[in-house]
């Protein structure tokens, strides 16, 4: 049976021009009215018919690209690199795309309103980049989302994501966040350190477990305990990290090392042990990860893991635009390389 605009206004609790409104996006509607009405659209799997289905097909030179939050270089990063290859190298005739970055803000609701709104727009192709949230509910949503884009001619790539569901035909180039993890502590376990706090990123976050894990493996590895009281939980920004080392210290100040989920994260940290007087690396080592632009210039300069985020981004790009072939299987796992510099030592005593 053809699901009408009736049929959508009925189950988002609209009245129909309301409905009409969303769609041809020509009036002010409220966000929250907004996403009830796209998701009574994806859920109905709502098909618009005439001139506005003709002007949806003639935008399929659009890429969507989503990120948890534009602001943050690990994103950007991989942003500008997605985008540099939609238009083909120098902008090769015929090949020009139109890219879109989505800002999810790290809102499992938005990320779900973006890839239907996509899906209304026949993109081209979407790439999704870093951590996915663990969460069961979301997850069969966004995998039903990404089998009905595919489904619809899109190629969806992950980049820096775990692999999606079998069916869903998604390409994924996800960064070996667990060995990354482990190499860095297991380069602080071989400078002598045995106390070290871990400051996590939000624990709903695929990138958090896999990096902690990672941590947790190299402690195990030496028969080192691993204590509650040594992980805090926070967001992957510069005050979560300053907040969360005074925490740390304030349940351990014997601490020797502090290992933070991301470098922007260790650069709170490490304001908060200047703070607090403490010496790095003298009095204590501090490792992040991703090594983003910034961490070489820090003072000292950052020891981390290396993620080749620009290159994972053009790979994505080229896969996206179809002018590479996707690896063997779908999947291909992206490692880090660890980059030993000023910020770790060995501990003092």
């Amino acid at each position: 049976m053809t699901v009408t605009l009736a049929d959508v206004a009925a189950r988002a609790e609209v009245s129909p021009a309301t409905v009409s409104r969303v769609l041809n996006g020509n009036y002010p509607v409220a966000a929250s009215t907004r996403e009830r009405v796209l998701r009574a659209v994806d859920e109905l799997d709502y098909v618009l018919n005439g001139p506005a289905s003709a002007l949806a097909a003639a935008t399929s030179d659009l890429v969507g690209i989503l990120v948890n939050d534009i602001a943050d270089p690990f994103f950007g990063i991989m942003a500008a690199a997605i985008q540099s290859e939609i238009g083909g190298p120098g902008g090769r005739a015929g090949g020009e795309r139109l890219g879109v970055v989505c800002n999810t803000g790290g809102s499992p609701e938005r990320e779900l309103t973006y890839l239907t709104l996509l899906q209304r727009q026949r993109a081209a192709a979407v790439v999704l980049t870093g951590g996915a949230v663990e969460d069961s509910a979301h997850a069969a949503a966004v995998a039903t989302k990404l089998r009905k884009l595919a489904d619809a001619g899109t190629r969806v790539v992950l980049c820096g994501r775990p692999p999606a569901p079998a069916g869903t035909d998604a390409v994924a180039l996800t960064f070996d966040n667990r060995g990354g993890g482990q190499q860095l502590t297991e380069h602080l376990i071989e400078l002598g350190h045995r106390r070290m706090g871990y400051i996590a990123g939000p624990e709903e976050r695929t990138t958090t477990r896999h990096r902690l894990e990672g941590h947790r493996a190299a402690l195990a590895a030496h028969g080192l305990p691993d204590d509650p009281r040594h992980t805090v939980y926070g967001r992957y920004d510069r005050r979560s990290g300053y907040e969360a080392t005074l925490e740390l210290l304030r349940r351990d100040p014997d601490l020797t090392a502090v290992v933070a989920a991301n470098d922007t994260v260790a650069l709170g940290a490490c304001a908060a042990l200047r703070d607090s007087g403490l010496r790095i690396p003298d009095d204590i080592s501090v490792v992040g990860f991703d090594d983003l632009p910034f961490s070489v210039d820090a003072v000292p300069a950052l020891t981390t893991v290396r993620l080749p985020l620009s290159e994972a981004g053009a790979r994505a790009g080229r896969i996206a635009m179809g002018r590479e072939e996707p690896p063997p299987g779908g999947i291909a796992t992206v490692r880090g390389e660890l980059m030993v510099r000023g910020s770790t030592g060995v501990p003092k005593g």
